[in-house]
């Protein structure tokens, strides 16, 4: 038995392995918050008012008590934004490329991505990760769970920013300056067109789903002043059930 506490020796591995795993994740975590605090833009009311304006709106909407700390992160060309959590506190972290959409009059699109990502800390999705740490060892849960926290979230953008749907998704495929040209209906269509096992088997690996496929379960993008109603939906019912019948029959 280890020590006085009742434990079979066999176990002492497994939990010392645990402790080691959750130390380092602290340790991950809390270095990357200390970088975030110190080399990018704290988004208030004194600086990017516009920003923190969405922000406290949305956290309104969402009832969501305590503030999160936001933040601008210059990224080198990359579109991209998250929502991490540390000691109680939650953080949003904006990549300066899509910051610049606000100036670029695409002010939903950034709304959208805000709001999607309010939708992690809402959810709780940082806590639960951890506590699904496990499932990493059962191949492809992990990955499942993790693209069906993003659909929750997209939902939850789409519900605070209906309009920003087609300009947040598109951005992300097409980048800041062309995304305007492309063709929703084809790039939809490449959901059906585009086939075989790498194509299948590449999002079954990834923590995000196939844009097409995000794209393609809003089927009110044709009518984009119908905005969906902001409900409450259990973990079971958004993040569990099979996403694809949301899709539109062919």
């Amino acid at each position: 038995r280890l020590g006085s506490i009742g434990i079979p020796m066999v176990y002492a591995p497994i939990i010392i392995y645990i402790v080691l795993i959750l130390l380092i994740l602290l340790l991950r975590i809390g270095l990357l918050i200390g970088y975030i605090k110190g080399n990018t833009i704290r988004v208030t009311q004194y600086q990017f008012p516009n920003l923190h304006s969405v922000l406290i709106e949305q956290c309104s909407a969402l009832e969501i008590e305590k503030i999160p700390n936001m933040y601008v992160m210059q990224s080198g060309g990359i579109l991209n934004a998250f929502a991490t959590s540390f000691m109680g506190s939650n953080y949003i972290v904006l990549y300066s490329e899509i910051v610049e959409e606000v100036y670029n009059d695409n002010v939903e699109a950034v709304e959208f991505v805000i709001g999607h990502e309010l939708g992690h800390i809402k959810r709780k999705h940082v806590l639960k990760s951890l506590l699904l740490f496990p499932s990493i060892f059962v191949p492809f849960l992990n990955s499942a769970y993790s693209r069906a926290c993003e659909y929750t979230c997209d939902n939850i953008g789409a519900a605070l920013s209906p309009k920003g749907i087609k300009p947040g998704l598109l951005l992300l495929a097409a980048g800041k300056n062309i995304w305007k040209k492309v063709d929703i209906e084809r790039f939809t269509d490449q959901e059906i067109t585009e086939d075989g096992f790498w194509f299948w088997f590449s999002e079954k690996v990834s923590s995000h789903p196939r844009l097409t496929k995000r794209v393609l379960r809003f089927n009110y993008l044709s009518n984009p002043e119908t905005k969906p109603t902001l409900v409450e939906m259990t973990d079971i019912e958004v993040e569990i059930n099979d996403h694809t019948k949301y899709l539109p029959k062919y």
